[in-house]
């Protein structure tokens, strides 16, 4: 199969583990840029990358790259695409826009622009044209303008890849799946040894870590991903890759993963989210608060944690006595684990009490937050 160029796009910071996860399923011209990481392969790989990637947000497929100064320039540039080789007047279609540092200062006019040149182009020619469906569209299209630079994709993921599925969309749970599964790519763990979370909350990190685990694609079980909708979507291919990757799902975990948390709401909607996603069978939530913790008996893994820290006016000082007690418990009963905290408040990360043995810039949506680990002995 011939190969092709893509974008996946990824939270700040996740670039360089995006990129890794990319060279694990064999693509190649892997390079980090800002937001996301390039990269080329063919049919095959655009379809594995949907369905393996931990970390993205979307998988682009650029079809058009332009140097546009006015609304007017990029119709004109659109146009210049034979758009009869993606879709037809029965497709429906969206334009996702982004803009910044252009001459073009408005994204939703260069989203409406676009549009028209599409539409136009196939009114011109067949006399009919494809319908808009800004929810769920047939073809979805990503228009990002960075210093007049244009670029123009296909959308081949749908919906947010970090929507896996298991977690209730109304749950306020500041960690998403893609940010869950950066910590534990990035923290080294790959399922050998036990995995502990004792601040578990909706249950996101053992549950992601059980996926890892047990090598379960986070796509598996998706309704329906963009590529799906396209006009040379290989539908034998996809159900063989999917097939394959289902077969290869492990039934059994190679070391204990372990959730707990103080707030019984808090386990039930990490039992609830754990069952739909397939694996509540394999990890093991209790209720009881972090004066009690005990990591299991027998070798030590890798605990990872993110704990609150304090938004809102007045909650900083509330948490002081949080990070202390996970000093100590890290200190007084984690001798030889990796130890993992996520926070985006660097004075509360000092109440800890440990100097880190590494820090990691990560983004949790806008908020700049670190990854710290600490090796207690």
């Amino acid at each position: 199969m011939p190969k092709s160029r893509f974008f996946a796009t990824c939270a700040r910071g996740f670039e360089p583990i995006l990129a890794d996860e990319l060279r694990d399923l064999g693509a190649a011209a892997v390079e980090s840029g800002r937001g996301g990481v390039h990269f080329a392969g063919d049919q095959a790989l655009l379809y594995r990358a949907n369905l393996w990637l931990r970390t993205a947000i979307r998988v682009l497929q650029p079809i058009l790259t332009a140097t546009v100064t006015s609304p007017d320039e990029l119709y004109q540039a659109v146009q210049t695409v034979d758009w009869s080789q993606h879709m037809t007047p029965e497709h429906t279609l969206a334009v996702d826009s982004n803009v910044r540092d252009s001459h073009i200062t408005h994204s939703k006019y260069a989203a409406l622009k676009t549009k028209d040149a599409i539409c136009d182009q196939f009114i011109e020619r067949c006399g009919r044209r494809p319908s808009v469906n800004v929810d769920e569209p047939m073809v979805g299209l990503n228009l990002h303008i960075y210093r007049d630079e244009a670029v123009l994709s296909l959308e081949s993921s749908g919906e947010s890849l970090h929507k896996r599925g298991y977690r209730p969309i109304l749950t306020k749970a500041p960690l998403n799946e893609a940010l869950a599964a950066a910590l534990i790519l990035r923290s080294g763990w790959r399922g050998d040894t036990p995995f502990i979370d004792p601040l578990c909350g909706s249950g996101t990190l053992p549950i992601e870590a059980t996926w890892i685990a047990t090598r379960r694609p986070p796509g598996l079980t998706r309704k329906r991903f963009g590529f799906q909708s396209w006009m040379d979507f290989n539908i034998q291919l996809w159900t063989e890759l999917r097939d394959e990757a289902r077969r290869g799902v492990a039934k059994q975990l190679a070391a204990p993963i372990l959730g707990s948390d103080q707030r019984r709401d808090a386990i039930q909607f990490s039992i609830t989210n754990a069952r739909t996603a397939g694996v509540g069978h394999l990890i093991r939530f209790e209720m009881k608060d972090l004066h009690d913790f005990q990591p299991p008996p027998g070798p030590p893994g890798t605990l990872i944690c993110n704990p609150p820290y304090g938004e809102r006016i007045g909650e900083e000082k509330d948490l002081k006595p949080l990070y202390k007690l996970l000093g100590n418990v890290f200190c007084e009963r984690c001798a030889g684990w990796h130890v993992f905290v996520f926070t985006g408040n660097a004075a509360l990360a000092r109440d800890i009490g440990l100097e880190p043995a590494e820090e990691v810039l990560l983004f949790n949506g806008k908020i700049p937050c670190r990854l710290l680990r600490f090796e207690p002995r």
